[in-house]
């Protein structure tokens, strides 16, 4: 609703501006046409960063300075920190990575941002860009137009360079023809009253073009037009920075807990690294001036001191929130707290932000999945067969534990599986399927998702026939039949040792060991289904069980095997082999 208003009131503003004032429809061109480049480049390059960068960024986030130069760098060579920032939210929400790994990106990102200032004020105001920018605009265009995704990324890059530049032109030319008009520069402000007054002026342009890039191309090109003073253009890079926190609020509204710690890490990070830019900005200045000496660069080319002078403040903010980093990620995990008590048929690990890439989003699946497995599928077998979770989980003899255990527990099956699995089933493949539609997927990644859900559906399957086996189990009890009460306590013991093997295979750090016993185990399975049980037909032959009774001994039998052979076989699918994500994101 807040981001709903703010855009009527912006496209409210705009019109207004541009209705008494037409000479600044060109500048406002300028704006538009750079924002749309910008939007291109960030769609161009997600095509070439589909599994290579989500490794890189993985990798990279284990060192805090590594994940800082790796948040610096791709955001350089991207022009995107909203894509850094929108990976970064998407990995947080998956677990793989640290909150600390997470905010190191973010904060690398607000250094690699400057490099916009640094090829605005090197590159796009020293040449005549719009020669440069048609040749781009006509080449993009001809490469997004093939079907190959790689030449479409290509054509989006080229036409996105090529918007940047002839917006960076058209604001250029904006500000020669409005001068004519109106010289903004008459309005200048000195002292630290004139950088209170435009640090805030930044803070409202950059609140309305949703881009601290774009402030800085908009600061840059008037500042080469001579519409504003060097200081106040220092002021307003100030600014442009604490402005983007206004579009990381608004944009983490509705977010999960991820995303409003990003955007709190954010709008910490900007908003210090803003008052200390202010409190020291002639100091500052007057460090960029002796650099400036050093570097050879004139002492009258402004734009290219305000690149330097932007690159300076963001990096001293870098330094000053080190030390502090972990008392800040402690701040935000407690401030922002996860939903600790989730309702049981609420997902633990699914939301919207793992649906961005196709690693955060197998990975959610992996983990929502277990989670499943080992809580309701485990706890809905294990009272099925009328034993504690807590006995499996132990090393007492299997033969006690069913000796203990001929007290039913009343458990209604059916009741928890539409308490405890059925929404939660229901998310698991909703998100699959919106994963295999949505990204772009590699055949490994399909066949990954697709694994899991056929160990979603073996679960439901498994759950099904448990419930079966649970009613005969029951009745068995209330009979006054030893042969046949042996039978199932036979059925109950082969599958609590199952269940106990899966365990120990989940758990146990020398997993292979019970992988070799579950392969066992569930060849014998599928060899027991297809033979008749030699201890049935004994008990048939020698009248010691009526018919009813043999009936639902062979199918119980069946339903067991098959119980079996399933919950192996799913153990399989998300314990024994290494989740599919980045390395096969290539």
């Amino acid at each position: 609703m807040i981001k709903k208003s703010f855009f009527f009131v912006l496209l409210f503003v705009l019109g207004v501006l541009l209705y008494f004032n037409p000479n600044f429809k060109t500048i406002s061109a300028g704006i538009a046409i750079l924002l749309f480049g910008m939007i291109m480049l960030e769609e161009g390059f997600k095509v070439f960063t589909k599994g290579p960068l989500q490794n890189f960024l993985k990798q990279a986030t284990n060192k805090l300075y590594k994940s800082i130069t790796a948040g610096a760098f791709v955001t350089a060579l991207l022009q995107s920190s909203s894509l850094v920032s929108v990976i970064t939210i998407s990995f947080i929400s998956a677990g793989l990575i640290s909150l600390g790994g997470g905010l190191g990106l973010v904060f690398g990102a607000n250094i690699g941002t400057t490099a916009t200032a640094w090829l605005v004020a090197g590159f796009g105001l020293k040449i005549k860009i719009s020669a440069l920018a048609m040749p781009m605009l006509v080449f993009g265009v001809v490469f997004s137009f093939q079907k190959r995704e790689s030449l479409k990324g290509i054509g989006n890059v080229l036409a996105g360079l090529g918007f940047f530049f002839l917006g960076i032109h058209y604001m250029k030319e904006g500000f020669d023809v409005f001068k004519e008009y109106f010289d903004l520069s008459d309005y200048a402000v000195s002292g630290f009253l004139g950088v209170v007054i435009y640090t805030g002026l930044g803070i409202i342009i950059t609140t309305i073009l949703q881009s601290s890039s774009a402030t800085l191309a908009l600061i840059l090109t008037a500042l080469a037009a001579g519409q504003i003073e060097y200081e106040n253009a220092l002021a307003l890079a100030i600014g442009a920075n604490v402005g983007t926190t206004i579009t990381a609020a608004l944009s983490a509204i509705g977010s999960n807990s991820a995303g409003k710690r990003l955007a709190a890490a954010h709008f910490i990070f900007n908003i210090v690294t803003g008052i200390v830019a202010m409190a020291f900005i002639f100091p500052l200045a007057r460090l960029v001036n002796n650099l400036s000496g050093l570097f050879h660069i004139s002492s009258t080319n402004y734009t290219l001191k305000l690149a330097m002078f932007h690159t300076i403040f963001n990096v001293i903010g870098v330094v000053l929130m080190i030390p502090f980093i972990k008392s800040l990620e402690r701040f935000l995990m407690r401030f922002f707290k996860e939903k600790v008590n989730k309702d049981v048929d609420e997902p633990k690990y699914l939301n919207p932000a793992v649906l961005k890439f196709p690693g955060s989003a197998i990975k959610a699946l992996v983990e929502e999945s277990k989670y499943l497995y080992k809580n309701s599928v485990f706890e809905i077998v294990s009272h099925a067969l009328n034993i504690h979770r807590e006995d499996i989980k132990s090393e007492e003899k299997l033969k006690l534990i069913i000796k203990k255990s001929h007290t039913s527990f009343n458990t209604d099956i059916e009741e928890l599986y539409y308490t405890k699995v059925k929404t939660i089933y229901g998310e698991i493949i909703k998100y699959a399927t919106t994963a295999q539609s949505t990204l772009n997927l590699n055949n490994k990644q399909i066949k990954a998702i697709t694994d899991i859900k056929i160990a979603n559906r073996k679960m439901v399957e498994i759950i099904k026939e448990a419930r079966e086996l649970n009613k005969n189990i029951n009745l068995v009890f209330k009979m006054d039949n030893a042969h046949l009460q042996n039978e199932y306590d036979n059925y109950r013991k082969k599958l609590t040792k199952v269940l106990r093997v899966i365990y120990l295979f989940r758990t146990e750090e020398d997993a292979n060991k019970y992988a070799v016993k579950l392969k066992q185990l569930k060849n014998e399975a599928k060899a027991n289904i297809r033979l008749s049980n030699k201890s049935i037909d004994k008990l048939i032959r020698k009248n010691l069980i009526n018919a009813e009774m043999a009936s639902s001994l062979f199918n119980d039998y069946a339903n067991v095997n098959d119980m079996i052979k399933k919950l192996i076989e799913v153990a399989e699918l998300l314990y024994g082999k290494k989740d599919l994500l980045f390395e096969d994101s290539e």
